[in-house]
């Protein structure tokens, strides 16, 4: 008697839900069905035990160079991709991949101003462009009426 054989007969006394699929699976697919089972148990019991490492501080910061814009008129009082509405008066920013609530420090490459922002949304979509500050982001580093200003972006801590 095989291993598969002996544990249809010992769950075909218990009549469960086990039993209705084991008639279902006979012999090679029975073998496949126990074998992607414990594969699929090594994988979970694995996954479970990872561990997310926590920054310390000791990270490497993050920065970027190129074009900023900020956001024009109709957009306030829309809702931002975090949820949050967007406010001209506000310092918040819009950026493609760091997290919401990232707090970065702006520096126009021009004149040296810079202005500290928090991440609340996702943009800026026009090739070229890094960021996208609030109106009174950009107005504290730049003139809003260029349009565009070259930055550099690092991450604070």
């Amino acid at each position: 008697m095989t291993d598969v054989q002996g544990l249809y007969v010992s769950l075909r006394r218990k009549r469960g839900f086990f039993v209705l699929l084991i008639n279902r699976l006979n012999g090679y697919k029975m073998r496949i069905f126990l074998r992607s089972l414990s594969v699929f148990s090594i994988v979970m019991f694995a996954s479970a035990c990872s561990s997310v490492q926590q920054s310390d501080g000791g990270g490497r910061s993050y920065s970027e160079s190129g074009m900023a814009s900020f956001y024009g008129d109709e957009y306030v009082n829309r809702q931002t991709a975090s949820g949050e509405r967007y406010q001209h008066d506000l310092k918040t920013a819009a950026h493609k991949t760091l997290p919401f609530g990232s707090v970065v420090r702006v520096t126009s490459s021009d004149n040296g101003k810079s202005v500290v922002v928090k991440v609340n949304d996702r943009g800026p979509f026009v090739k070229g462009r890094i960021i996208d500050l609030s109106k009174s982001a950009f107005n504290a580093i730049g003139n809003s009426t260029s349009g565009l200003i070259h930055v550099d972006i690092e991450v604070i801590p």
